[in-house]
């Protein structure tokens, strides 16, 4: 909360980091500002009708009181992605949602359509299948007029990660292992575990083929980040330091 919002006039607001995080009060007009206000208040309630009812019961004890555009991570380039604040009994009561814009599968090329019409809600479902305990506050909305769809979720969920750059080998290994058993539950839960198990076998050449796939992979993306530089200093890239 200190690191995102701060009290102005005893109500709290999420703090402008322009262009990481733009604040609504900085994107639009004063006259549009109540037509978007309302708009970020009529996707939570359908948000919430899309809820358990259980998880539902609980957000209705809170109200959008701030709504900022914030930029994530490159798996979301090109999307619209957003974190909203939320009040419930007092200014001590917050609680931060964030909204990212869901796209079609790029798998839907090649195989058949996904049962899920919306794509916010099939990005949700497949959390769900996926992971053994997911965030409980997993939902998803629509936006029929600009034929948008969203998913919802905890903006900081309690996630672990790894300091991969300042680790020892043995750490590594550990590290590595982990994930390996974490990816291989998700495709277990969501696939057929037995014949998973039987085309992998137990000789090492999925092993050595994942590997290699992996250096060609991290070989690839020296060469495009060697690319986006090239591109910068022709001035074919306009960028700007923070």
């Amino acid at each position: 909360m200190d690191r995102l919002a701060k009290e102005v006039k005893g109500k709290y607001r999420i703090k402008s980091e322009k262009p990481l995080i733009v604040p609504l009060r900085d994107i639009s007009d004063k006259d549009d500002l109540e037509m978007i206000r309302q708009t970020v208040i009529d996707h939570y309630t359908n948000y919430i009708e899309n809820l358990p009812d259980h998880v539902g019961f609980l957000l209705r004890n809170y109200r959008p009181v701030d709504y900022a555009i914030k930029v994530v991570g490159v798996g979301s380039v090109g999307t619209l992605c957003s974190i909203i604040l939320l009040e419930g009994w007092d200014k001590k009561d917050l609680f931060f949602l964030q909204i990212k814009q869901a796209t079609k599968s790029v798998l839907e090329e090649y195989l058949n359509p996904s049962k899920y019409e919306l794509s916010g809600e099939r990005v949700v479902e497949g959390q769900r299948l996926m992971q053994t305990v997911s965030d409980i506050f997993l939902g998803w909305t629509t936006d029929e007029k600009q034929e948008r769809h969203y998913y919802w979720r905890q903006l900081k969920d309690w996630k672990g990660s790894g300091d991969v750059e300042n680790v020892t080998e043995s750490e590594m290994k550990s590290y590595a292992d982990l994930r390996g058993k974490t990816l291989a539950r998700a495709h277990a839960r969501s696939g057929d575990p037995v014949a998973i198990s039987g085309y992998m076998r137990k000789n090492e050449k999925f092993d050595k083929a994942i590997t290699v796939f992996a250096e060609k992979y991290a070989d690839q993306t020296v060469k495009d980040y060697n690319m986006f530089k090239q591109k910068i200093r022709a001035d074919k890239l306009e960028v700007k330091e923070q």
